[in-house]
């Protein structure tokens, strides 16, 4: 585990506590309500510490990708109201284009223990993206202490994370801190058999990740888009499928660095094609042998899904990050729902890599049968990779 404060560490009594949180959901521009609440109710446990230890709560997030400042579809004014039924307590939200301005700072200063609020969209202000030292000053001001739990965004350097942690005593929240440790304990010391189970459409997109996971693990199973980069390489066929031509000698490295490394790589024996994404389009099981130059292939098929399963029986730790087909399309969705059923069974620790693959095993019904399912896509990738993440690095140590 990283040497970094956490929660517990702070002495939050009567202290003003800025929280970074991830309330990036997506809300339905018809009706303004929110369709999925999983990141809000990732939140809750950090902030009912607080208030359980007499703070006086002021929470940030972005949401969204606002291109000309403020814009009213990216405020998080519904979230307070969802925050507000979830936690049981009214959460003022504090509308303000800047995010900060004198009523804000009023606001904030006028806080009692237990109050919370909620500050607009973080990236209303271009400085947010760019970790702009003047808006971070801005932020830290409102507060005497600073939290991460937005490990989604832990990735980024931005004002509202690495910023304000230059400028406040900090410490990684409950949902960052179990991200860290439940992950960092697979990666730097895991029960054994450890497999990876890797899917997602580009091999370019998970370079670093193999590269990583080849001096961790004992095996990686390969399916998604990404497989067929990778029997392209060793020779064979693949009709129209997904293929990067340009990232086909990278492929042919990775599977001979496995090989000198001992590590088991699993690559699809058997594809579910049709000549066209789409519900209708007809679809067959054939050998990867056997492609026509019309067919692409969109899933694995039920033998090399029989193979990955076995694998997956007799392992203790399992990490899995991107989907084995088109999940999104009922006929292509069998391989990675099977390989979900067959995480819900191992007797295993059983890791979800955020992304896709949270929202293939949320889809699949299995979600509360794994471990742990990871808040964030692109940060828990480069946790796999073995990057630092900026958000967490700047922490203070404890």
């Amino acid at each position: 585990m990283l040497n970094k404060k956490t929660l517990k560490d702070l002495n939050v009594d009567g202290k003003k506590v800025l929280v970074r949180v991830d309330y990036n959901v997506p809300i339905s521009s018809e009706t303004g309500e929110i369709s999925d609440d999983t990141r809000i109710v990732a939140s809750l446990d950090t902030i009912k510490y607080l208030l359980d230890h007499n703070a006086k709560v002021i929470l940030m997030s972005h949401l969204g990708r606002p291109k000309n400042g403020p814009e009213k579809k990216f405020s998080l004014e519904p979230v307070a109201k969802k925050l507000s039924e979830l936690i049981g307590k009214d959460v003022k939200f504090l509308q303000s284009d800047t995010v900060v301005d004198e009523n804000v700072k009023e606001a904030c200063k006028g806080l009692e223990n237990g109050d919370i609020v909620l500050l607009e969209n973080t990236r209303f202000r271009a400085e947010e993206t760019k970790n702009g030292d003047e808006f971070a000053k801005e932020l830290a001001s409102l507060a005497d202490l600073y939290v991460n739990d937005a490990f989604g965004t832990s990735h980024r350097a931005h004002a509202s994370n690495v910023g304000v942690s230059k400028h406040l005593e900090s410490a990684l929240g409950f949902l960052v801190e179990k991200e860290v440790s439940i992950m960092g304990k697979a990666l730097e010391n895991p029960e054994r058999p450890f497999i990876a189970i890797l899917g997602g459409a580009k091999v370019s997109d998970k370079i670093g990740v193999i590269d990583n996971l080849l001096d961790k693990v004992d095996g990686i199973l390969v399916g998604g888009g990404m497989a067929w980069t990778f029997l392209k390489s060793e020779g064979y066929e693949v009709g129209k499928s997904l293929v990067e031509n340009d990232k086909l000698d990278l492929a042919k490295e990775l599977l001979k660095k496995a090989t000198e490394k001992g590590v088991k790589f699993f690559l699809p024996i058997d594809a579910v094609v049709a000549e066209e994404m789409t519900e209708d389009s007809p679809s067959k099981v054939i050998s990867i042998s056997d492609f026509t130059p019309e067919e692409k292939a969109f899933d694995i098929g039920p033998r090399t899904v029989s193979v990955f399963v076995e694998e997956i029986k007799k392992s203790k730790t399992i990490v899995w990050n991107g989907p084995m087909g088109v999940f999104e399309i009922k006929q292509f969705a069998n391989g990675t729902f099977d390989i979900a059923k067959a995480l819900s069974e191992a007797d295993a620790t059983t890791i979800i890599g955020g992304g896709d693959s949270a929202s293939a095993i949320e889809k699949s019904g299995y979600k509360d049968k794994v471990t742990h399912v990871s808040t964030g896509g692109g940060a828990s990738l480069e946790f796999l990779e073995g990057k630092t993440l900026p958000g967490i690095d700047a922490i203070s140590d404890k």
